[in-house]
């Protein structure tokens, strides 16, 4: 059975294999197939392989920051969708029919139309009735005001259809382009997300290890240091009393 002290030094020099962290100790393993968990191992020989250890963890950390990009630079690549400006592209494709529709449907739905129809309904009617140059074009009961008017209807009528056809033809563009675009922002959102998850449960994890793994070296190397600052003390006494002595 191993005294303290015997446990302090053996501690002090290196450790157990059984007491090294699996990873650590299957790089160890690999080297030494031979070697059993009862296999003691020194701080040197010990420092040598962590150096290892922590170059594999770089390594495999470096890999997957690797795979990520590049799935996201695939999925980016393969997005064919390029934002477009609806109203420029929908007036590049109108027609000049098209644009006299557009201006009679919206003469005929303002109020610019509505007085002056009436002004000119009010004038005629008032010509028609009063005679102030003795002619009657149209008497009461305004047989041809009417046709006018029916006319006016009969012709305004399709070109408010044909006006608010391309609205809706305008309002179906826009609402492919918004779901183009959310779905280009959906996307984006989602490869963020994998990038935030590879970030906190992949290299957070790998920063972890690289963090203890420093730390087990740094506490070796400090081991070692005061090692030697107490065998360079020891030293330092034996050659006083030495001293001492052939002064004697």
């Amino acid at each position: 059975m191993q005294t303290n002290g015997e446990q302090k030094r053996i501690s002090d020099e290196g450790l157990y294999l059984s007491e090294l962290d699996v990873r650590l100790r299957e790089i160890i393993l690999k080297a030494h197939p031979d070697w059993t968990m009862n296999q003691f191992i020194n701080h040197d020989d010990l420092a040598s392989y962590r150096l290892i250890f922590l170059r594999e963890i770089i390594a495999k950390a470096n890999r997957k920051n690797d795979y990520v990009r590049e799935t996201v630079y695939d999925i980016s690549k393969n997005t064919q969708y390029a934002t477009v400006d609806v109203q420029e592209e929908w007036n590049q494709k109108i027609t000049f029919g098209q644009r006299i529709a557009d201006a009679m449907a919206r003469f005929g739905g303002s109020w610019t139309f509505i007085i002056s129809f009436v002004a000119l309904m009010i004038i005629w009617m008032a010509v028609n009735v009063v005679k102030p140059f003795g002619i009657a074009f149209d008497a009461y009961p305004f047989i041809l005001l009417n046709l006018a008017l029916s006319t006016i209807a009969a012709i305004q009528a399709p070109l408010i259809m044909m006006s608010q056809n391309r609205a809706s033809d305008y309002d179906r563009l826009q609402a492919k382009n918004d779901y183009q675009v959310n779905k280009k922002s959906e996307e984006g959102v989602r490869l963020l997300h994998t990038k935030i998850d590879h970030l906190v449960q992949q290299d957070q994890s790998d920063l972890l290890d690289i963090q203890k793994l420093q730390t087990e070296m740094l506490v070796s190397l400090t081991k070692q240091v005061a090692d030697l600052q107490h065998q360079n003390k020891e030293l330092a006494q034996s050659l006083a009393k030495l001293t001492t002595k052939g002064d004697q």
